[in-house]
């Protein structure tokens, strides 16, 4: 017995369905693709050897400051909570230093970004005894441009307004070698 092949056409069909079916795949994934480019957040590279974003940010009595306004001074930029343990952890050691180079090219900039804005942080900055400058992003605007994962982070900045170091977590800052690290960009 003859085997009996398949009409032209019925593999025709079965081709040209494939392709079209592997067409519409193509252009979903491409639309996905540029989804993905078109939404997402526009974000700053940040890393160190770069130029830290600029920035401008109201302190706790409202007057606005920039990133900028601290060029020529080593400059602790840390972003962080009331409501977040680890920043709490840190700050009294973040004061420690602040009061330990104060007289020198050196300014911390504690960024918070609590949605209740001075309602939340001047009262935290009163109970910890806190004088270091407190800036207010109750948006949160500041972790896209800095692309940070959490709180805290620090990123310290040279005199250029470069940054030199991204720190991702709490650290005892008042420690001697941290104290000689910063005296030694300043230093520069």
């Amino acid at each position: 017995m003859e085997e009996k092949k398949p009409p032209r056409t019925d593999r025709y069909k079965s081709v040209s369905l494939y392709v079209v079916i592997a067409v519409l795949l193509g252009v979903f994934i491409v639309l996905q693709g540029r989804k993905v480019l078109f939404d997402a957040p526009s974000r700053a590279l940040v890393a160190p050897g770069l130029t830290a974003p600029n920035f401008t940010l109201p302190l706790l009595d409202g007057k606005m400051v920039s990133l900028s306004d601290y060029q020529g001074k080593v400059v602790f930029l840390n972003i962080w909570a009331t409501w977040c343990g680890p920043c709490r952890e840190e700050m009294p050691s973040m004061q420690k230093l602040y009061k330990e180079l104060q007289n020198e090219d050196f300014e911390i900039l504690a960024v918070s970004i609590d949605i209740l804005g001075a309602r939340a942080v001047a009262p935290f900055m009163k109970e910890l005894k806190l004088s270091f400058p407190a800036l207010l992003n109750p948006e949160g605007n500041i972790k896209n441009l800095y692309n940070t994962i959490g709180v805290p982070e620090t990123f310290i900045i040279d005199k250029k307004g470069i940054i030199v170091q991204k720190v991702i977590g709490p650290r005892d800052w008042a420690s001697p070698e941290a104290v000689r690290y910063f005296r030694s960009l300043i230093q520069k």
